[in-house]
């Protein structure tokens, strides 16, 4: 099915395209071609009217916002937090006039940001997903972008995980059902 999208009701919401996070592997694509892909979007999106939402992840000065539930599989203990560049946009995002900038505590970029609103109040009934990773940030929103009831397009191409099957996993069996899956030639051509 074509794709077709109004830009003045659409976002592209970027998830963790941030100095720490686009350093650590990425697969199946390098963090470098999810960039350029994701800036071609930007580009366009912003070109024909659309609000660009670049949302980075990073600890409250103080540490103690971080979540530290019980789990088999725990996240590693830093000491001292991460280095100031660390939750920085890589420089082919650098935010523009108009843009909306979140910054995220925890891996989805809704539960306790104002995206919701800002959404909201801009008449923005679709949102573009791209970003890192997809098994974790991209998926996250996009169960609570499906739960706020958005219509919701996930570029496939423009996005990664730490390992391949975890993003082909996300792409394959969540994505379809809470949204479309398209890639970014397929959203360029619909914001012609």
């Amino acid at each position: 099915m074509e794709l077709k999208l109004e830009p003045s009701r659409t976002a592209l919401v970027v998830i963790d395209l941030q100095r720490g996070i686009v350093a650590m592997p990425s697969a199946p694509r390098s963090s470098q071609e999810v960039i350029q892909r994701v800036a071609q979007v930007v580009a366009a999106l912003r070109a024909a009217g659309g609000t660009v939402v670049l949302v980075h992840v990073t600890p409250s000065p103080d540490g103690k916002d971080g979540l530290r539930p019980l789990t088999d599989n725990p996240a590693a203990a830093s000491t001292g937090g991460p280095p100031p560049e660390w939750s920085e946009f890589v420089p082919e995002l650098t935010p523009q006039a108009g843009d909306i900038v979140i910054t995220k505590r925890q891996w989805g970029a809704f539960y306790g940001t104002e995206l919701d609103l800002q959404l909201r109040r801009r008449g923005i009934d679709t949102i573009l997903l791209a970003g890192i990773s997809t098994n974790v940030g991209v998926e996250s929103t996009a169960r609570a972008a499906f739960d706020r009831g958005y219509q919701q397009v996930f570029i496939e191409d423009a996005m990664a995980a730490h390992d391949a099957d975890n993003h082909a996993h996300t792409a394959r069996t969540l994505f379809p059902r809470i949204g479309r899956v398209r890639s970014t030639e397929d959203v360029l051509a619909a914001l012609k």
